[in-house]
């Protein structure tokens, strides 16, 4: 048992640092300030339970220092989704290095297929120029 505990003790720096990197909570609290002023909703008519955020870029700008990029999604209580992307910087020790800049997203056309779906055509490629029958010139 002890030997289990401080396997688990030697992991939590880590786990700690790894979750440094993932700061969705500042650009998710900052878009509800931000549609809150703008008229667009109110805190109490979002249901946070269904509230997603999906990070769609992280840019090292130097050791620690990082731009993000998000996609938020808000569900309202009475069925409304609000969608918008985030922009804001943020370092190891403190997710609010920045403002956050919001896009309120009016329309979606389109959509990526799933990652696996992704791998799978990427190896077909892959397969395809190793096994290319090669021409004559």
């Amino acid at each position: 048992m002890n030997k289990l505990f401080l396997a688990l003790l030697l992991c939590l720096p880590s786990v700690a640092f790894a979750a440094s990197s993932a700061c969705p909570s500042w650009p998710t609290n900052m878009a509800i300030v931000h549609l809150k002023n703008a008229g667009i909703t109110a805190p109490d008519r979002l249901d946070e339970s269904k509230t997603n955020a999906r990070l769609l870029m992280r840019e090292d700008i130097e050791p620690g220092l990082w731009r993000q990029i998000y996609e938020i999604t808000f569900h309202e209580h009475a069925g409304r989704e609000i969608q918008v992307i985030t922009e804001n910087y943020a370092i190891d020790e403190e997710c609010s290095m920045s403002g956050v800049a919001v896009w309120v997203v009016g329309e979606k056309l389109g959509d990526i297929q799933s990652l696996d779906v992704i791998k799978k055509a990427f190896r077909r490629f892959q397969d395809y120029l190793v096994n290319e029958p090669k021409a004559d010139h």
